[in-house]
């Protein structure tokens, strides 16, 4: 890694504000759907995807492109949105059972119900593909990404990547029922 930018033309240099600036305006938005649409959770997203900046900085990182710069990011977004949904998930839980064990909800009105119960029938069938599985579909439908992006960030073959998305679809298919799959 270089400590200064002398002999590093087109590189992207994480220390140095001006790149930093730019990797940050190049990354940020597409960094924040990532996350949020893993833990479900804006001000939880903007964490997460900060403290990816600040490891960037912090280990003075320099990446041969700005391509190889958002691809770090969306990976270290990726598993720290991951592992902090489970960890949610887990807490959520356990908080459940402690304290709703035996109580029963009644929700009022026909229509938030089905709302309701679509809005967690899609998260729990999402949770329940694979995490292979889960991970492409969303850099694809909520990152916005195409193939070849999913398939570098992920570092894995474009072929792999459509074969990835067609089968998370499928199994979201099957787990939801053809016509109830929304992912948005």
């Amino acid at each position: 890694m270089f400590n200064s930018k002398e002999g590093s033309a087109g590189q992207i240099n994480c220390s140095d504000p001006q790149d930093f600036r730019k990797v940050y305006n190049a990354t940020m938005q597409l960094l924040f759907k990532v996350s949020f649409r893993i833990v479900n959770d804006e001000e939880a997203a903007e964490d997460l995807v900060h403290d990816s900046y600040i490891k960037a900085n912090e280990k003075k990182l320099v990446f041969p492109s700005m391509d190889d710069a958002k691809f770090w990011l969306i990976r270290v977004v990726k598993n720290a949105s991951l592992n902090y949904a489970k960890r949610k998930v887990r807490e959520a839980k356990a908080y459940h059972k402690v304290l709703y064990e035996n109580r029963q909800h009644m929700d009022s009105g026909e229509t938030e119900l089905l709302k309701a119960e679509a809005i967690e029938k899609t998260k729990e069938a999402l949770n329940l593909l694979p995490d292979k599985l889960k991970e492409v579909l969303v850099l694809r439908e909520y990152g916005e990404m195409n193939y070849k992006e999913i398939g570098q960030a992920l570092g894995i073959t474009e072929g792999n990547v459509k074969v990835r998305v067609f089968r998370a679809r499928e199994q979201l298919a099957k787990i939801i029922g053809e016509d109830d799959v929304y992912l948005s």
